[in-house]
């Protein structure tokens, strides 16, 4: 979650000392109480000593019960949600209960029906366990913190099976992806290397526009995007994507946005804490989206180098920063959503509502309802409060959430789970939807070529998704009538 309270029910309580666990368990063998020799087959193994593995320490309870502890984020205690590891040395048939039994949140959506995900090396695509299977509840058995079990039937020997709270997306996968794309040599595809994180990372920076914009002197409008500021915040990454892949594509839309816009993209904020597996802080242990006042270059250099280039932008004459959204996942809530500032001025807060509004229309997992507008103290130093008060009346900043779980498509009651594709497609429709709010329908109409498959993920012709070229029908201030801007939710 982005921007909730660090208050204590939702921080949880520190560790004590007999519970301190300082890394990841590594090819860690349980072996049943007074056995001596080899371990044998279902003398389970359990790993986190990967990329963005977690999982700190495992107690066995029983024959077939394992009590299994996150890892804190490095130098926080605090933060205990994100696991991922792997188990192995499995006896076909094998029946476990794993508790996970040291969250630091109490609220989670394991209470509404997720449940963790899973995969093999025989079957190596992700899925959500039944959650039938999964249980979350408040155990006294562990100082009353909330505990989630799972059961479980391993049923292949040789397979290594993989746990993991959400679609894990790491930092390597993050580096082949830009790098494929580099290889296409686009025209309007620029990568650099803005800075480097406290372990020597890489943050990159994606610039996406036609290059007649980037000549000198040319004047541009900046749609600048951010993500992963939470290293757990895995949906971030997916929803990243899903913009950039339809940014770099030959849709029509793509090709009218690139012309018109100026898009620069941080898709990874904290790859430290991406690497190491934590869930919202940095190596240091500090969560970064409460730093944007005064990001230190030395223990917040991937921050303090954002910021600097968004204040250089800002300061230019020549350059409009009309839009900054950074992308977060929610732990607690469905559908996607945004956070939003307070303003004086009525008149620019009511503009404020018009994008979210659109993507309503755009995105079927994307809930206006569910998005509010605040200046809580407790958020002064995340990204949006600090330059929604720094940017001028023309710009608009937003935290972009989405559920780690599920979407409910207005006028049902089901829940949908999200799926990487889902993810990807939400972030597609948040960028086509610059479209109707800057009013270039009719741009689109001119871009004279058949209209192209997406590269990997094309989208579905269904309700709610990219019109045809030549559709000027819905205008974006067509769409957003004075009734709907004076409907603001307000928190």
């Amino acid at each position: 979650m982005a921007e909730g309270s660090q208050s204590a029910p939702e921080a949880g309580n520190d560790m004590g000392n007999d519970d301190a666990i300082g890394g990841n368990v590594s090819k860690y063998i349980v072996l049943p109480t007074g056995y001596c020799g080899l371990p044998k087959k279902g003398h389970l193994i359990f790993d986190a000593c990967f990329e963005s593995g977690n999982l700190g320490r495992v107690d066995q309870v029983s024959e077939f019960e394992y009590d299994l502890f996150i890892r804190p984020d490095t130098c926080n205690p605090r933060f205990r949600v994100w696991f991922n590891f792997t188990v192995e040395n499995v006896k076909e048939s094998q029946r476990v209960i794993f508790n996970i039994v040291n969250f630091s949140k109490t609220k989670s959506l394991y209470r509404d029906g997720m449940a963790p995900m899973v995969k093999s090396t025989s079957r190596p695509k992700w899925q959500r366990l039944p959650p039938k299977n999964v249980y979350y509840y408040r155990c006294p058995d562990h100082r009353k913190n909330y505990v989630m079990s799972f059961a479980f039937c391993f049923d292949r020997e040789e397979d290594i099976y993989q746990f993991a709270y959400c679609y894990p997306y790491t930092y390597t996968r993050f580096q082949h992806y830009l790098d494929s794309l580099q290889k296409r040599n686009m025209d309007y595809f620029f990568r650099e290397q803005l800075g480097q994180s406290v372990q020597q990372r890489k943050l990159d920076l994606l610039t996406i526009t036609s290059p007649e914009n980037l000549r000198e002197g040319a004047e541009q409008k900046v749609v600048f995007i951010t993500g992963r500021v939470h290293p757990g915040e895995t949906p971030s990454s997916f929803v990243c994507q899903g913009i950039i892949d339809f940014l770099v594509s030959q849709h029509p839309i793509a090709r009218v946005l690139r012309e018109y816009l100026v898009f620069k993209i941080a898709p990874m904020l904290n790859p430290d804490g991406v690497y190491l597996g934590n869930y919202r802080c940095s190596l240091m242990g500090f969560d970064l989206n409460r730093h944007w006042l005064d990001p230190s270059p030395w223990v917040h250099p991937t921050l303090h180098g954002v910021k600097q280039l968004i204040v250089q932008m800002y300061n230019d004459p020549k350059t409009s920063l009309e839009f900054y959204i950074d992308i977060h996942a929610h732990s607690t809530m469905m559908n996607g959503f945004m956070y939003g500032n307070i303003f004086e001025d009525e008149e620019r807060f009511q503009r404020q509502a018009i994008f979210p509004k659109l993507l309503c229309q755009n995105a079927e997992d994307f809930s206006y309802s569910s998005t509010s507008f605040n200046r809580d103290a407790v958020k002064a130093g995340t990204g949006r409060r600090f330059l929604g008060g720094l940017l001028d009346h023309t710009s608009y900043c937003y935290t972009l959430e989405v559920s780690f779980y599920s979407y409910i498509i207005s006028g049902t009651t089901a829940a949908v789970p999200y799926t990487e594709e889902a993810y990807m497609k939400l972030g597609r429709n948040v960028a086509r939807t610059f479209l109707d709010y800057y009013r270039l329908n009719p741009m689109v109409e001119k871009v004279a070529i058949p209209m192209p498959r997406l590269r990997l993920d094309a989208e579905p012709e269904t309700s709610g998704e990219v019109r045809q070229a030549g559709d000027t029908t819905n205008l974006a201030y067509k769409r957003c009538s004075t009734e709907d801007l004076i409907n603001i939710t307000v928190q």
